[in-house]
């Protein structure tokens, strides 16, 4: 009897350490193509996917000269993949330290995240009278160093004078995005990538064309002004929500920037609503 415990307990462990191991490399593919998302990387990678699909199908169709070809190629890849590779290798490696584990999880409070939507919406507002366009990107779980990289380094509050004066036509940095992180305005005067979606409406504009971009490539919300009209649009998810109001607007931030009524605290206890 006691060899038949020792042996369920060893199995027993065994078991919990295997879940351990599964549960440690899902986490880590999992914050790697976080870093990944909004970067060459993923598109990268589908190419490489692309061609060791390729590589597979001739072999079972008996495509022998692409077979060949395919084979003389892949030997390469290693080599490939470290050129190809070498600003997101050295971007992850950067990042692998704590903010690698952190983001995401270092949030904002309800009552602070209130006043940074309460600030943009209300610089949103002005904005859209003055028919000012504005491009406003508020990073969520997605990285978005390269957008940030882009752009000229800011650390400063979310204040609607702030939001107004760079979106000002005559400053130099009116032209370019906004990116707000933890409650931040981290850079501005950002260049965002432009939408390849062949069925884009052709009244979209570069400005929207940008914010939809931006929500394709990674899970930000990018709020947009008309220069034109001064229609208010938040773009997520690669769509596009005309006609917003800054009422409808704050409503819907809110609940992309706070899911399920969760504590999104920096280190703060959670207050009352």
């Amino acid at each position: 009897m006691g060899v038949q415990q020792a042996l369920r307990a060893m199995h027993g462990a065994s078991l919990w350490v295997g879940l351990l191991d599964i549960s440690l490399v899902s986490f880590l593919v999992y914050r790697l193509l976080l870093l990944a998302r909004g970067t060459r990387a993923l598109q990268i990678l589908g190419g490489l996917g692309t061609l060791f699909l390729a590589l597979f199908l001739s072999r079972k169709l008996g495509l022998y000269t692409l077979n060949w070809l395919l084979n003389l190629v892949v030997p390469l890849g290693p080599v490939a993949i470290v050129i190809l590779f070498y600003p997101e290798l050295r971007h992850a490696l950067e990042e692998f330290g704590p903010r690698f584990w952190r983001q995401g999880l270092s949030l904002l409070s309800r009552e602070d995240l209130s006043e940074v939507i309460n600030a943009i919406c209300t610089a949103v507002g002005s904005l859209s009278l003055e028919r000012t366009g504005a491009l406003i990107v508020i990073e969520r779980q997605t990285g978005l160093d390269e957008v940030i990289a882009s752009g000229v380094p800011l650390d400063a509050s979310v204040t609607p004078e702030l939001l107004e004066t760079l979106f000002y036509k005559g400053t130099a940095l009116h032209d370019g995005a906004v990116v707000i992180r933890h409650g931040k305005i981290v850079a501005a005067g950002c260049i965002l990538p432009l939408t390849d979606r062949p069925h884009v409406n052709a009244a979209v504009h570069t400005r929207h064309k940008a914010a939809i971009g931006m929500s394709d490539n990674s899970d930000s919300a990018v709020v947009v002004v008309s220069e034109e009209t001064g229609t208010i649009s938040l773009a997520i998810e690669g769509k596009l929500l005309r006609g917003q109001t800054p009422e409808s607007l704050k409503e819907r931030l809110m609940r992309l920037l706070q899911p399920s009524d969760r504590l999104v605290g920096r280190g703060k206890k959670r207050t009352a609503a």
